[in-house]
């Protein structure tokens, strides 16, 4: 295998100042077989970035939590026909927003919100950033896209704004992985970060994974500010305990626990039988996802792609990059993603902490960016392109 060009791309991406460091794991078969460590750990204080840094992982978060909720529904303890409101019943009077220009005018639900929904992202919740609309309007004036609401806070509000899209109609990125989580302590009585520790971190050994950073000094930091912008950076506080456990964005860890937890789900191993790691990664959305590429760029998958439990899933040869039917991937706003192609037995994951803030403030921008998909996009085709 030829990685040179990769190796090549990263650096340069540090020498010319629009990523301040990253770690790059490449597996064939779960053997590494392209290791890469760049750049700077902590840009302010000249740090050098090291192998087993942490990472926050934003919506790279997502999957963890997905797989977690699998693990109950194996156990035949939950079910993906069972609705929202069994578990919290604040959302039992739940409407749906239909935007008619600027208006948004009340609906009532035609169906509940299962947890089906709430994996594969058709419970009708958005977020309030990425993109703009009427219902996203009234998310960002609640501020439930905010990191520093207590659980109760958030679910409160959350229960009072309408959902963009009829359950089960649409997929629509959003805060539905947050409400899974909440979902699964209201079911167990636990949190969601001792769940995560007993099925999932504990048995696949992920010993740096959590929802703090266990090591503070070993936390990958962005730049001060957003190269294209100028703005302030600032990622979320994982020192301490968090206001709430976020399931959809406020998990850190490191490289390689991350791989680990991968290497469970292409193979199998370790965390669900094998006919549940299948359920998680095949395409769940049928004909939703060729819908929902007609929207454009607010289609969070991409094109070429449906959406399992968790992760996005190719649907054929067609897309932007390099890649076969049936591989999956996701990736986080901080900077980090991955991608799993089991025909080739292939697992892929670039860790940065470099978000795009153009995606937030001028989404129609964002597109041109140098982070964000673009650099998705390139890190995929230069791993494609290295293979024997």
């Amino acid at each position: 295998m030829r990685f040179s060009r990769l190796d090549a791309y990263l650096k340069r991406a540090m020498e010319e100042g629009w990523l301040p460091g990253a770690v790059a794991l490449v597996a064939r078969e779960g053997e590494v077989v392209f290791q890469g460590v760049y750049g700077l750990l902590d840009p302010e204080r000249g740090l050098p970035m090291r192998e087993d840094a942490l990472f926050r992982l934003y919506s790279m978060t997502k999957p963890w939590v997905s797989a977690l909720a699998l693990t109950f529904v194996e156990e035949g303890a939950l079910a993906l026909q069972d609705p929202l409101e069994k578990y919290l019943p604040g959302f039992a009077h739940l409407r749906v927003g239909r935007e008619v220009g600027e208006e948004v005018v009340l609906e009532p639900l035609k169906a509940p919100i299962t947890l089906y929904d709430l994996l594969r992202h058709t419970a009708g919740f958005t977020y309030g950033v990425f993109f703009r609309s009427p219902v996203k309007r009234l998310y960002l004036e609640a501020g439930v896209d905010r990191y520093d609401l207590d659980r109760e806070t958030f679910l409160e509000r959350l229960s009072r704004i309408p959902l963009r899209f009829q359950p089960g109609e649409t997929m629509e990125y959003g805060l539905s992985t947050d409400v899974l989580g909440h979902l699964l302590e209201a079911f167990s009585g636990k949190s969601l970060a001792e769940l995560m520790e007993e099925r999932v971190f504990g048995p696949l050994g992920m010993r740096d994974s959590g929802f703090v950073a266990k090591d503070p000094a070993r936390l990958a930091q962005p730049f001060p500010k957003d190269p294209e912008t100028g703005r302030s950076v600032r990622l979320l506080p994982v020192e301490g305990k968090p206001p709430r456990y976020a399931g959809g964005m406020g998990g850190v860890g490191t490289a390689w626990d991350y791989l680990r937890f991968l290497e469970a789900l292409r193979l199998g191993r370790g965390l669900l039988a094998p006919a549940f790691c299948r359920l998680m990664t095949q395409d769940h959305l049928g004909p939703l996802a060729y819908e929902g590429m007609r929207r454009g760029s607010e289609y969070m998958p991409g094109p070429g792609y449906g959406f399992g439990l968790g992760v996005a899933v190719r649907l054929s040869g067609m897309g932007l990059a390099p890649g076969n039917p049936g591989e999956w991937n996701w990736a986080g706003f901080g900077g980090t993603y991955f991608f799993v192609d089991p025909g080739l037995g292939l697992t892929a994951l670039l860790m940065a902490q470099a978000p795009n803030l153009l995606s937030v403030l001028e989404p129609e921008r964002a597109l041109h960016s140098r982070y964000g998909s673009r650099l998705w996009l390139t890190f995929r085709a230069l791993v494609y392109g290295a293979l024997d």
